[in-house]
């Protein structure tokens, strides 16, 4: 059982979390912190690239409320890139690992797909390597071996070290 506190258990994610879009709450240091240097997709990011993916986005952050001596601190994020009519792109969801395994990348997910802003889609897309059978649950499916999606995917490009194309 997971324990963050004096030998007590962990209630679950839904105790133990808020979630919320509201843009103001979100912690652009911790995002940053830990998508430049805990993640694969996004590592090195300059911290004003991703302020402007932040900016121009609908993100989620996952708080947590049952914290030792003070406030909520954020323990998660998702973001979404959309036009909030037709398409959406669920990006950059990741769980803080001190914070993993409450359920609170379940509670993100749900969260991103009830918002009044993404309903009625006709297409929301994600890319993972790892958590298929998380989003699996929530109706995402893999797209079929012949699709029509192309890619132009500049991996260094954090780092300067790839030439224009």
């Amino acid at each position: 059982m997971h324990d963050l506190s004096h030998g007590h258990p962990i209630p679950p994610a839904d105790a133990i979390v808020d979630i919320s879009s509201d843009p103001a709450r979100l912690d652009i240091g911790f995002i940053h912190h830990a998508l430049s240097t805990q993640t694969y997709w996004a590592k090195d990011i300059p911290r004003v690239t991703l302020m402007r993916a932040i900016a121009h986005s609908l993100c989620f952050g996952a708080y947590a409320t049952q914290v030792e001596g003070g406030a909520a601190r954020q323990v998660g994020f998702a973001r979404v890139i959309t036009d909030r009519a037709t398409f959406a792109y669920l990006a950059d969801v990741f769980v803080d690992p001190s914070m993993r395994g409450f359920g609170i990348g379940k509670r993100l997910c749900e969260n991103v797909l009830a918002h009044p802003a993404l309903q009625g889609l006709r297409r929301f897309l994600l890319a993972t390597t790892d958590a298929a059978g998380l989003y699996a649950r929530y109706g995402f499916e893999p797209l079929d071996p012949v699709n029509k999606m192309m890619q132009i995917h500049r991996p260094d490009i954090y780092t300067g070290r790839q030439d224009a194309p």
